[in-house]
C-alpha cells in the first residue's frame, strides 16, 4: 500500500502538490516486477482535486519504466497516456525510495 507526498521535485523540501495512493504487488516469476495500480492524486494548483490512474506493469530493477494512463478525474477526465518512471535514489538501509514519474497525457 502507498500513500506518500506527490512532490514537484526530488528533493525533501519540494513543494508538496498532491499524494501517490495505490497499492503493488508482485507479478513476475522469474525476474523482479511488480504490478502497480496508482492514483495521482492532485490538491494544489490548477490541477487539485484532479486525479491520474495508472495500472501496468513496473519491472523495478529496469532504469526506465514506461507504464499507462487508464484515466482521470476533473481536469484530467478521460486521460490517456504514458508515465515514465525511473528511480531517482534508494537508500538499501531505510528502504526509502524516490521516484520520479515524467507524464504524458491527453485528457478532454
Amino acid at each position: 500500500m502507498v500513500d506518500d507526498p506527490l512532490t514537484q521535485g526530488p528533493e525533501p523540501t519540494s513543494k508538496i502538490v498532491g499524494r501517490a495512493q495505490g497499492l503493488s504487488g508482485l507479478a513476475d516469476q522469474e525476474k523482479f516486477g511488480l504490478i502497480l495500480a496508482m492514483s495521482f492524486e492532485f490538491t494544489d494548483g490548477m490541477y487539485n482535486g484532479s486525479t491520474l490512474g495508472i495500472f501496468g506493469r513496473n519491472p523495478t530493477l529496469e532504469l526506465e519504466r514506461e507504464m499507462p494512463i487508464v484515466g482521470g478525474t476533473g481536469v484530467f477526465r478521460l486521460a490517456r497516456g504514458v508515465v515514465l518512471v525511473k528511480t531517482y535514489m534508494y537508500n538499501m538501509t531505510s528502504g526509502d525510495v524516490i521516484v520520479e514519474y515524467n507524464i504524458t497525457t491527453i485528457h478532454y
